[in-house]
């Protein structure tokens, strides 16, 4: 892989972008999205919606290993969708490879093939899974998880 992620500084600024005479509005999350079915694709995208916890979503889409890989490479995503059921290079796979190798990785969020599989994402160390057939409902909520505000009580 080519040079690693450097980290990104937390804070107020990650989440709000102020114009001038504007009030703050919320910085876009940047979602990569990898399977080669691009009915798959599809599906996560209008499961998600234009916005994540109120955030606009940015989504990047690669059908390839290498594809990924190169954009993982070249760009900090707040979170990688990975389809499990990928033909050729599946992205269990590419989890672990990215947890491994990245040196900043992104939340990753594993669609694996049954529930029984969830076991699966635990190997690939991905911070969340959701089985196929994808349940729209199950999906929005997955991807806002990620995003959701802390809680005052945390």
């Amino acid at each position: 892989m080519a040079a690693p992620h450097h980290a990104r500084m937390g804070g107020m600024d990650d989440v709000t972008v102020r114009h001038e005479g504007d009030t703050p509005t919320l910085k876009p999350v940047s979602i990569l999205l990898y399977s080669d079915d691009i009915t798959v694709r599809d599906k996560v995208k209008l499961a998600v919606g234009p916005t994540s916890s109120g955030r606009p979503v940015e989504w990047t889409e690669t059908a390839t290993h290498e594809g990924t890989v190169m954009q993982a490479d070249a760009n900090a995503f707040d979170l990688m969708i990975l389809d499990g059921e990928a033909a050729k290079a599946g992205g269990m796979g590419i989890a672990r490879q990215f947890k491994h190798e990245l040196f900043v990785c992104p939340p990753i969020l594993l669609l694996v093939g049954r529930i029984d599989d969830a076991w699966l994402a635990t190997w690939s160390e991905a911070d969340a899974a959701v089985a196929h057939p994808l349940d729209p409902f199950v999906v929005k909520d997955a991807v806002d998880a990620f995003f959701a505000p802390a809680s005052a009580g945390a």
